[in-house]
């Protein structure tokens, strides 16, 4: 089955990650300038992707490496069975920046087709530029929801690695969740976001993706994980299956 992306996904283009910063057009393949990775970022692992489910079975992140300001969007998703075809490509601005010369992970949300059941494994082709990879994605069986019905603008999240999660949370465009501090141990953990009551946020409610890493071997995402969330309006709790 072949499947275009809906309307959904320009609102997913503006709100990629937390770390977005629009403007930047320097992707892979480019003549962009490159720089040593940040502290935690392995480079022999740049051009690998990782992917996760979100949205209780509705949407997916691919998890890739480069300047945290250039911050790559979803262009077009199509499937074939449990194989879904996504292309990214970078963000688009009427006054480009250039990207920071940074290497930090970043999350690119996109919406998986109709017909693809989140409930059994799923293969992401994924092409950036010059760069492709598969990566492939556990169902989940406890997902309640198929692609194509309406969201709940509930957050979720879904691990990426051992210890390091996507959360998807759904708001205003211009006032993403920035991480105060961040707390794990065995199977839960807590993230406490920046709360500031003057902030002037517009009126749009998309998805927001933030990346959280634990430390090593700190946390188990072996079973369900309960993530609490405090401040920034966010305040509740997720289940990260």
């Amino acid at each position: 089955m072949t499947s275009v992306l809906r309307p959904l996904v320009s609102a997913v283009g503006l709100v990629a990650a937390a770390l977005l910063v629009a403007g930047c057009t320097a992707g892979p393949g480019s003549d962009s300038p490159t720089s040593s990775p940040a502290p935690g970022v392995d480079v022999d692992d740049q051009n690998d992707f990782e992917g996760t489910l979100l949205d209780d079975g509705r949407m997916f992140a691919v998890i890739t490496v480069g300047s945290s300001t250039c911050v790559p969007q979803v262009d077009q998703v199509t499937a074939e069975g449990q194989t879904v075809t996504v292309t990214l490509v970078d963000p688009e601005g009427e006054s480009p920046q250039p990207c920071t010369k940074d290497l930090a992970p970043r999350a690119s949300i996109g919406v998986l087709p109709d017909g693809v059941d989140p409930k059994s494994d799923i293969t992401l082709n994924v092409t950036y530029g010059d760069l492709t990879d598969d990566i492939d994605i556990d169902g989940d069986p406890a997902a309640t929801a198929m692609p194509g019905t309406p969201t709940e603008y509930q957050p979720s999240a879904g691990w990426f690695d051992d210890d390091g999660l996507v959360l998807l949370t759904w708001g205003s465009s211009t006032c993403l969740p920035q991480v105060e501090s961040l707390e794990g141990a065995g199977n839960a953990g807590t993230a406490t976001f920046v709360t500031d009551e003057n902030q002037v946020c517009t009126m749009d409610m998309g998805p927001r993706a933030t990346l959280l890493a634990f430390g090593d071997d700190t946390v188990d995402d072996d079973g369900t994980f309960t993530l609490t969330l405090v401040g920034g309006g966010l305040d509740g709790t997720v289940e990260v299956r």
